[in-house]
């Protein structure tokens, strides 16, 4: 009796907890949206104050939309996410599925070697890796950033999803392989499907710091029609003198499609961070 009391009670604690949690991931966002529509003096006079008929103005927005082709890094911004995004998911699911259903003399050393890449940063490559978008004449393309970020979200999305797929039932596989279909069906048409959570999963992980990465698109993609949106915002900070309003601005319109995909992704991404927690 006790217990089936309680349990409404849990959940009205977890719910509470969740959306104290979300309002607290939330709050900088706001901040920064609040701020982007008020003067320069009152970003910094009253920071958490609503813009009001005094307070309120749009030159941020409009610094941005003068000063360089926000709209080309955007879409180079997007183009980079989602073309890594893509390849990793794929490439990622495919190697995952291989460790995770054949065996072989090395699969294991196979799945440690893949692994080692979540553990030792690309950016210790870095000089290696411009030496070889030089010579292959990448430097200056969104593919040299596409390739670099598909490399980099590798090593998690087969760590992740090879676990995932070993739950899958080898009945069911076993079933398709009975009724004729091939090895690209059986991983198109039925274990795909099953490891969508865990592939919302790696596809947050590796969006956001894609998305916000700096240090790339400096080095190899500096050139201004490949910009991305992030190093397009650059301009507007100086040594000695920062535009907050465009910086603010440019911040607040660089985080919206993050928060739809993170939206869209939201309720897979938490069956996958959850999947095998509670039985």
């Amino acid at each position: 009796m006790n217990s089936a009391r309680a349990n409404p009670i849990n959940t009205f604690a977890m719910h509470g907890a969740l959306i104290l949690y979300t309002l607290i991931a939330l709050f900088p966002v706001f901040v920064i949206l609040i701020n982007s529509f008020k003067t320069r003096k009152m970003i910094f006079r009253e920071p958490l104050a609503l813009p009001d008929a005094e307070s309120f103005s749009m030159v941020g927005y409009q610094t941005v939309m003068k000063q360089g082709d926000f709209f080309l890094y955007f879409q180079n911004s997007f183009l980079v996410t989602v073309g890594s995004l893509t390849l990793i998911l794929l490439f990622g699911a495919m190697a995952a599925f291989a460790l995770s259903e054949y065996r072989f003399r090395g699969n294991m050393l196979m799945g440690l070697y893949l692994a080692l890449g979540i553990m030792i940063p690309i950016r210790i490559g870095t000089v290696a890796i411009l030496e070889m978008m030089v010579s292959t004449g990448l430097v200056n393309t969104l593919w040299a950033l596409i390739l670099v970020y598909t490399a980099q979200g590798l090593p998690l999305a087969v760590f992740i999803l090879s676990e995932f797929m070993r739950q899958v039932s080898d009945d069911l596989k076993n079933a398709g392989r009975i009724d004729g279909l091939s090895e690209y069906t059986i991983f198109f048409k039925l274990v795909l499907p099953l490891v969508r959570p865990a592939m919302a999963t790696v596809a947050v992980f590796n969006m956001i710091p894609i998305w916000n990465d700096l240090w790339f698109p400096l080095i190899l993609a500096p050139a201004e029609e490949t910009k991305t949106l992030t190093l397009g915002s650059q301009v507007f900070i100086g040594q000695f003198v920062t535009d907050w309003n465009a910086v603010l601005s440019a911040l607040s319109l660089a985080i919206l499609p993050v928060l739809v995909l993170y939206t869209i992704f939201s309720r897979q991404l938490i069956r996958g961070i959850t999947s095998g927690a509670v039985k």
